[in-house]
């Protein structure tokens, strides 16, 4: 089992015909997803890497049928593109593109919800059921189908402890990055209820990051309503306060947001934190094998 992407989802890649959509399109055709579809205003009828080019989102879905997407376009077009995809009612909308516009955000962030669909990140890595689907820029070749599931706001930390998990031959469920910039579509509290339910996943990996106070309240939602083992690995203990770490939602201000108050506010909830990447994958191996 896995959650959000299988075998049968049919994925559009709106920006195919651009540099990086074409070039991650080809990386999820290779890996067996079935992308169905391309999005490029004007370049209707051209085909990518085989793939047939749209002009526009709602065209696409009726030919295709499809029921996810993933949007590769500049930052300043992406709310369009994120808005056209909604219009459309794509279950899944996922963001690759770094920068949107924070304001844009906070209006679709409420608008996706309202209408009953999901949105994962932006400036996030996507989505992938090992094995099956991948939606997004995360390198398949590292992960290993399995029974863990893995939130993660920081992209390359994803890597690292997939990577990491699967040389201990711990295989993953679905991994999902849910992006690093202040306000994403799909936070930890959203996506747990899902690997909770899931038939499929055994225990969950969680990767937070300082800034905002996600984590805090992730740590309380987990000690009420999550039974699985969830373990925990916080990125950023070194920063200093004030100064922004990789991401746009990485900062420590006034005091708040800190690794401290997260590893606080995990070890009350009785989530275990690793201190490395190699320590969170023998904590997990080790508790896969009891």
């Amino acid at each position: 089992m896995s959650i959000l992407v299988n075998s049968d989802t049919r994925v559009l890649v709106q920006g195919i015909t651009g540099r990086d959509g074409s070039f991650h399109a080809k990386g999820m055709l290779d890996y067996g997803t079935r992308v169905v579809g391309g999005v490029t205003p004007g370049k209707g009828g051209e085909q990518v890497h085989g793939v047939p080019v749209f002009n526009t989102v709602k065209e696409a879905v009726s030919a295709t049928g499809a029921n996810a997407t993933v949007i590769y376009v500049p930052a300043k077009f992406a709310p369009a593109a994120m808005r056209e995809a909604m219009d459309a009612a794509i279950p899944l909308i996922v963001t690759i593109t770094e920068g949107v516009p924070t304001l844009d955000m906070m209006d679709i962030y409420h608008e996706v919800r309202a209408r009953g669909l999901r949105m994962i990140g932006p400036n996030c890595p996507g989505v992938i059921t090992p094995g099956q689907c991948k939606i997004g820029i995360m390198p398949g070749h590292i992960h290993k189908p399995g029974r863990v599931g893995v939130i993660s706001r920081s992209g390359t930390l994803t890597y690292e402890i997939v990577y990491a998990l699967t040389n201990l031959g711990v295989g993953q469920s679905t991994c999902i990055g849910i992006g690093g910039d202040p306000i994403v579509g799909s936070g930890p509290m959203d996506l747990l209820p899902l690997f909770e339910a899931d038939s499929g996943t055994d225990a969950i990996v969680l990767v937070g990051e300082i800034g905002g106070d996600e984590e805090e309240r992730t740590a309380a939602f987990i000690r009420e309503h999550i039974k699985k083992p969830v373990f925990a690995f916080i990125v950023g203990h070194t920063a200093p306060e004030g100064k922004r770490m990789g991401h746009a939602g990485a900062i420590v201000s006034g005091g708040a947001g800190t690794a401290a108050s997260k590893l606080k506010a995990f070890s009350h909830a009785g989530v275990p934190v690793a201190n490395t990447i190699d320590e969170l994958a023998e904590m997990v191996a080790a508790a896969m094998r009891r």
